[in-house]
């Protein structure tokens, strides 16, 4: 396996405009996941950007940035396009998803999407989860929960379903954390395919390739990754890296 690793990003975000240039700890968002991603070492990087202003502060930190059409409907529309530009040959036969708005993502997490592809032959697509943070992410419809049919070994498991609706049970509930490994000819035959009924009901966008027969595979982290989507966010992630920093 051949696995590249791209990070789609744009500036028009609704509950946090500009994001990607959100100043953290006098890093740019954009540049720390782009570090995040680097130090993982699956394949090379780049950004797949929705604005020119991504790809100037992506190249001025040393990086590699596509410039994508903006209107795409979605992060997986924008790998793909800048996948083609990039590798027009057909060299890497996967491609990692890193959301842009991760800036502390564990780099093992990366490469734990890049394994479960290579370690599951029958997977299309590969994916991460954690456990709830507390009983009130069964019944919060902004924390997407995994339905999963766990190994044997608990690290890992077939993804059945993916819902924002109230989970019951004494089973762990799964928050499902946004970022993906795609084996190309299934990232291709996804987004060539229009929303499905489940991913217009849930606005989960990962139905659409389980309506459409896709074998998604999830492996277990112990936490999420802060995710940065409004002014909360931003202001939790400047303290971790001042956290950090210290």
């Amino acid at each position: 396996m051949t696995p590249i690793t791209i990070i789609p990003a744009r500036m028009a975000a609704t509950r946090l405009p500009d994001k990607p240039l959100a100043d953290i700890g006098g890093v740019p968002m954009i540049v720390r996941v782009l570090r995040r991603a680097e130090a993982a070492g699956v394949g090379p990087v780049a950004v797949a950007a929705g604005d020119l202003a991504i790809v100037d502060a992506v190249r001025a930190a040393g990086g590699t940035a596509v410039l994508t059409d903006p209107a795409l409907p979605s992060g997986s529309d924008r790998i793909m396009a800048a996948l083609d530009a990039l590798d027009p040959k057909g060299r890497h036969d996967a491609v990692i998803n890193l959301q842009g708005d991760m800036p502390f993502v564990d780099p093992a997490m990366v490469q734990a999407c890049a394994a479960l592809l290579a370690d599951r032959p029958d997977a299309d697509i590969s994916t991460l989860v954690a456990p709830e943070m507390s009983p009130a992410d069964r019944t919060n419809p902004d924390v997407v929960k995994a339905v999963l049919a766990l190994a044997e070994d608990s690290r890992s498991g077939r993804a059945l379903y993916f819902t924002r609706s109230t989970l019951y049970g004494d089973a762990p509930v799964w928050r499902h954390i946004g970022l993906y490994g795609y084996r190309r000819d299934a990232l291709a035959r996804f987004t060539r395919s229009p929303p499905s009924p489940l991913e217009r009901r849930e606005k989960l966008e990962q139905l659409r390739a389980l309506e459409m027969g896709m074998t998604l595979y999830a492996a277990v982290f112990a936490t999420a990754p802060i995710s940065v989507d409004t002014p909360a966010d931003l202001a939790a992630a400047r303290t971790e890296a001042e956290r950090t920093r210290a």
